[in-house]
């Protein structure tokens, strides 16, 4: 999956197959061939270099009740909000 924020308001936002992003993490587009994560991080990119988005990474995701979760901690901080 590929996580961003935006620029117009620094929300967390995900790669969706459609070419564009979504806020919601459920939605976001999960990428499991290795060729296929690089071309969709390069369109991801293209994004950034448009001044949508900033910082566009891939990272791993599981599935948790059928829903997709970061596996590392600061990506599901990012995705979820601060634990408090």
């Amino acid at each position: 999956m590929i996580i961003a924020n935006r620029l117009t308001d620094g929300l967390v936002v995900f790669f969706i197959a459609e070419g564009r992003w979504t806020t919601d993490i459920a939605d976001g587009q999960i990428i499991d061939d290795p060729a296929a994560a690089a071309e969709t991080l390069t369109a991801a990119q293209r994004d950034e270099a448009g001044c949508l988005v900033v910082d566009p990474q891939l990272i791993d995701v599981e599935s948790e009740d059928g829903k997709p979760r970061p596996t590392a901690i600061r990506e599901a901080i990012r995705a979820f909000g601060p634990t408090v």
